[in-house]
């Protein structure tokens, strides 16, 4: 991509991008109730209300940071949750790297997450920053950063 091409602007003394992170991130889901009640239980998401998004769908909110939400579909017959393959077979996106809000909130999450089953807790050690994988009741591969302090 040719320079010209990169829309950064300044402001001030800061180069900044013209994007402010990810709003949302549509999945499907076997269980929108179990899952939300997932990130819920581990993450302190809020889960909206589940409504119909289309003939045999419905779509669920979950708030899991203060810009990013889940959406959460249910869509009858359709089996692609039950498909579970390993890192790197899952197609144009593998997983999902969620931010923790800080070095407490990663240590909260991977107590959670072990309580959960979801993860054993390895922590992973990326030179700038510590990881942590799992994988949520429908299969799907996380993973939770923290920069190292």
């Amino acid at each position: 991509m040719a320079v010209e091409h990169l829309e950064l602007h300044q402001r001030g003394d800061a180069l900044s991008m013209l994007l402010d992170g990810i709003n949302h991130i549509a999945i499907i889901s076997k269980d929108a109730g179990k899952l939300g009640e997932f990130y819920r239980t581990v993450f302190d998401a809020i889960v909206g209300p589940t409504r119909g998004h289309g003939p045999g769908e419905t779509m669920t909110n979950i708030k899991i940071g203060p810009s990013t939400e889940l959406n959460v579909f249910v869509i009858s017959g359709n089996t692609e949750a039950d498909r579970q393959t390993p890192m790197w077979g899952r197609g144009r996106i593998d997983h999902i790297g969620l931010a923790a809000a800080s070095p407490e909130a990663f240590k909260t999450i991977q107590a959670r997450l072990v309580e959960a089953g979801a993860s054993d807790g390895t922590v992973n050690d990326f030179g700038a920053v510590l990881s942590m994988f799992f994988r949520d009741p429908d299969g799907l591969e996380g993973e939770v950063l923290v920069p190292k302090g």
